[in-house]
């Protein structure tokens, strides 16, 4: 096989083309290997005796074979088709387009732009012509008279202005929760052995932070933090909260008083500051807690609550008909 040969479909790469040249190569190079080692082959010497050899006619070494030379490799030229290259044109009405809008815009950016009196169109001169000119029209004055005896100013209603904190002074501020105690002794007692302040009492009230009630079911003692709380009559433990949602640490005792179911609850203590348990027998004046602020709560105080016979009472007034 040659690189020439046409029973081969031409090569469309330059790798089949090296291969193609290799193989013819090596063919060549196995055709020319048989003749040279004929050539470099001795005759054979005869071994016969000379009185025989002299008879027989001479033998005559085979004539060696021609090999037909072997051309040159040569390379096949692959004509590829050369890729067209057209160059653009634009039309003569593109161009117009173009330069069309061009002109537009710059027309349409000098109008809006520019005032009108820089082209001088508006500007009156000396010699103007007036008589296009609208007439003047004289339009006469009005006038009042007003008789002084005649007005009559009525007085304005008095008003103040308030802030909101003085609105709710003036609603729940005047309350007064003052008492006195003679002795702490008796079946029912203040929950503190002495007289504290009572910040929040009993009702409606302003709200004092984000999520508090406006209708206060109790009344919030502030003794201070830490002011160790009582029981305020004998009764069983039927709520015991350690670690409650709103009301914190809290408790509810239920008692047998003048024929009525009374109970107390006692909200906000600190944690972990009361030993009492769920069902406990409870006598009156026994340790309850620490005041706190556990729970929701804008500072330590007490949250008294008392119902009777499953009703909201005000502790204030409750405790002061009954304590002794």
């Amino acid at each position: 096989m040659t690189a020439g040969d046409l029973s081969l479909p031409p090569a469309t790469s330059r790798r089949e083309l090296r291969e193609r040249e290799r193989a013819a190569a090596d063919h060549a190079r196995s055709a020319s290997a048989p003749a040279s080692d004929a050539a470099a082959t001795p005759a054979p010497q005869s071994t016969l005796p000379p009185s025989l050899s002299a008879t027989l006619p001479p033998v005559q070494a085979p004539a060696a074979r021609a090999v037909p030379p072997i051309p040159e490799p040569t390379l096949l030229a692959v004509d590829l088709p050369a890729a067209p290259h057209r160059t653009p044109r634009r039309s003569i009405g593109s161009r117009v387009l173009s330069f069309t809008a061009l002109l537009f815009a710059g027309a349409f950016i000098v109008g809006v732009t520019v005032p009108a009196n820089a082209l001088d169109v508006f500007t009156a001169s000396e010699s103007a012509d007036t008589s296009l000119l609208a007439a003047a029209v004289e339009v006469p004055g009005q006038a009042v008279e007003v008789d002084e005896a005649d007005v009559t100013v009525q007085a304005r209603d008095g008003f103040e202005v308030k802030s909101w904190a003085e609105v709710l002074k003036a609603q729940y501020g005047t309350r007064n929760y003052s008492y006195s105690m003679s002795g702490w002794t008796g079946a029912v007692r203040w929950p503190f052995p002495y007289v504290v302040p009572i910040s929040s009492g009993f009702g409606e009230r302003a709200a004092p932070c984000r999520g508090c009630s406006t209708v206060h079911n109790a009344i919030d003692l502030t003794p201070g933090a830490g002011a160790p709380i009582y029981a305020i009559a004998d009764g069983v433990v039927i709520r015991r909260e350690p670690r409650g949602g709103s009301w914190g640490n809290n408790l509810t005792i239920e008692h047998q008083i003048n024929g009525h179911t009374v109970t107390s609850s006692y909200a906000h203590m600190q944690w972990d500051s009361s030993p009492i348990e769920l069902g406990q027998t409870i006598k009156v004046g026994d340790f309850l807690g620490l005041v706190g602020a556990t729970g929701q709560a804008t500072g330590a105080h007490l949250h008294l609550e008392i119902k009777v016979d499953g009703e909201y009472v005000d502790p204030y007034v409750w405790l002061k008909a009954n304590a002794g």
